[in-house]
């Protein structure tokens, strides 16, 4: 591959044709590859089409679709973005299941599109062949929420709020990372505009673009507001994530210790079956801290908040839980892994040792994509 031009003032990544082809190319590789460990599942294990796609908060989604929120449910943990889409098609006489995979195959090119103007074609390839990359085909939400906030980022850098404003308030409908994203883009508004101007100018630079993040604001009020009409709450979320899923609030060293104990060989993860996607939580959740320094370390304030404050957020869970997931968000990660793998050693015993540490990265990572695909089609745990 040629190396990438020079990226805009902006930050974002200028792609050539060669780019757009590489994206593409990964793109229908990683979904022909994940269709394929479907397809020999079902033919070795009588699974139904259902069975393989529809485990998980999939039946949620499909619930929520069908009857809506009944009174007192705990399904009003999950945001009706993807339900909505869901019943919208099940009116077209689409199945819910069908409907799903569909708007998150299509939505998985969508975010990767988006993903080769904010760090080039390798962030997009990373992404797509990412061990967690199943969540991006089946019915869950990371694929919509990918392609809305990743082009919702690339909206902002190029300054066009507007449109950046109606995209995060998009992803805010569909889960509740959009409030994340709503913080990120402030940050990205106070960093990025009206530095070196004088006060009033800088606050009219700010004011310009932050009257648009009123959209995402608006649209996490209605949510709030929708289940406080029906519960009479202003917390019933956070309440149903607590009844639901014990996801009370933690300090952050003992979900440490708590996570750290329940991982140990024979803990309490391994007497159920769980204890490898635990360890990988504990990963996840280093790569997280990782992706923030890094960002850091570049200047990326913006960026470095977006994943930090979802890194804060699992910290203070009782366990380290649905952080494999959350890596597919967390797009620095993805222009950090491309940065790794477009660099070039200036020593030529360095170049080769690089060349080869990428490719043990890449195998070991389409290994466990092909492993992870694997887990969630048979129905076990999988983050």
């Amino acid at each position: 591959m040629n190396s990438p031009p020079p990226s805009t003032p902006t930050g974002l990544h200028q792609p050539v044709d060669s780019d757009w082809r590489t994206m593409l190319q990964a793109w229908l590789g990683s979904r022909g590859l994940l269709l394929l460990v479907g397809v020999l599942l079902a033919l070795t294990s009588d699974r139904t089409f259902v069975d393989l796609v529809g485990n998980w908060d999939a039946q949620h989604f499909f619930a929520i679709a069908e009857r809506g929120y009944p009174p007192g449910s705990n399904e009003v943990a999950f945001f009706p973005g993807l339900p909505g889409i869901l019943a919208f098609g099940n009116l077209l006489g689409v199945p819910p299941v069908v409907t799903g995979v569909i708007v998150s195959t299509v939505c998985s090119l969508v975010a990767a599109l988006a993903l080769v103007r904010l760090g080039g074609p390798w962030a997009s390839v990373g992404w797509l062949f990412a061990p967690v990359a199943v969540f991006t085909v089946v019915p869950y939400t990371e694929a919509l929420f990918c392609a809305l906030a990743f082009w919702a980022w690339v909206w902002a850098r190029r300054d066009t709020w507007w449109s950046a404003g109606l995209l995060a308030g998009a992803a805010c409908a569909v889960r509740v990372s959009g409030l994340f994203l709503l913080g990120a883009l402030a940050v990205l508004v106070l960093t990025e505009h009206g530095r070196g101007a004088g006060v009033a100018t800088r606050l009219r630079a700010w004011t310009a673009r932050a009257v648009w993040l009123l959209i995402p604001v608006a649209v996490l009020f209605g949510y709030a507001l929708f289940l406080y009409l029906q519960t009479g709450s202003w917390t019933a979320w956070y309440s149903a994530q607590v009844d639901g899923w014990q996801r009370t609030m933690t300090w952050p060293w003992e979900s440490a210790i708590r996570t750290l104990e329940a991982v140990e060989p024979g803990g309490y993860a391994d007497q159920n079956g769980w204890g490898t996607m635990m360890r990988a939580e504990v990963v996840a959740m280093a790569v997280g801290v990782l992706t923030v320094g890094w960002c850091l370390g570049r200047r990326l304030w913006a960026e470095a908040s977006w994943v930090a404050v979802q890194v804060l957020a699992f910290s203070m869970s009782v366990w380290w839980i649905s952080v494999n997931r959350a890596v597919l968000l967390w797009f620095p990660t993805w222009l950090m892994l491309a940065t790794l793998i477009e660099w070039r050693p200036a020593r030529p015993a360095a170049r080769i040792a690089h060349h080869l540490a990428v490719g043990v990265l890449l195998a070991v990572g389409l290994g466990f994509m092909l492993w992870w695909a694997r887990m969630f089609f048979t129905g076990a745990w999988a983050s």
